[in-house]
């Protein structure tokens, strides 16, 4: 399970850090609407990232999130996954999204994902946009360095590289087509995602010459990164930490 509704990201705001932020609704190619949050930088970096929730799709969490990147000078856009099945509008905690998770398919979420990096650069302040996502996103952000969209990097927390899903390949066995560097975080103590399966997919990369850093937190559960899961605060800390070096080195001028 990932994060509960009420959890929080683990990161201390930052006083008038963050410019403006609002709820939008986007368009992709093939006509879909859907929800999005997006946090704009007082002090831009140039820096850009979207943030692929976990299986709920947008709600507060990455909501929060967003404006914690914005506070460290990174524009940020959330994103939801579920416009073409449950509408653009917000969603209460009833919203039924084991319903609609089956119901995706990467090429639509290739499509959304276009459209949220489209309207990040959409205003010239980002120079470099990268990924990052969390469990069904965190496999998500694995894979958008295959779509074609110029990203610097992409970052998943605990998102599972191996084993096919219906309609989506396995991240391990399109490391090939893999265009930018990875940064991955994992559980240790986490039962989904068994260190052979990180050690597969660290193997197809390093076979296809992508650069890629993974970290495994010894201890540590699945959706470990949450202020409610103090006792992995360090975890969290040092995580976000190289999420911010990760992007800061990859980013002309910051």
């Amino acid at each position: 399970m990932c994060f509960d509704l009420d959890s929080q990201p683990p990161i201390a705001a930052i006083a008038g850090g963050s410019l403006d932020h609002e709820d939008l609704v986007l368009s992709a190619v093939d006509g879909n609407r859907f929800a999005a949050f997006r946090a704009r930088a007082a002090e831009p970096s140039g820096a850009g990232v979207v943030i692929l929730p976990d299986v709920r799709g947008l709600y507060s969490f990455y909501e929060e999130l967003a404006l914690r990147f914005a506070e460290a000078g990174i524009d940020a856009l959330a994103i939801d996954y579920f416009g073409r099945t449950a509408g653009a509008t917000k969603r209460d905690a009833d919203f039924p999204y084991r319903e609609h998770v089956p119901l995706t398919k990467l090429a639509e979420l290739k499509d959304d994902v276009t459209a949220a990096v489209a309207e990040l650069r959409r205003d010239g302040r980002v120079r470099a946009a990268f990924s990052i996502g969390f469990c069904f996103g965190g496999r998500l952000s694995l894979t958008t360095p295959t779509f074609g969209l110029g990203l610097a990097g992409a970052i998943g927390f605990y998102g599972m590289p191996t084993t096919d899903r219906p309609r989506y390949a396995e991240p391990a066995s399109i490391a090939a087509a893999t265009a930018s560097p990875l940064l991955g975080f994992f559980g240790g103590a986490d039962p989904s995602i068994p260190p052979e399966a990180i050690a597969e997919f660290a193997s197809a990369l390093a076979a296809a010459g992508v650069e890629h850093e993974f970290v495994t937190y010894p201890g540590a559960p699945h959706s470990f990164f949450d202020r409610k899961a103090a006792e992995f605060g360090e975890a969290s800390a040092d995580a976000w930490a190289r999420t911010l070096e990760f992007i800061t080195a990859r980013t002309p001028g910051a």
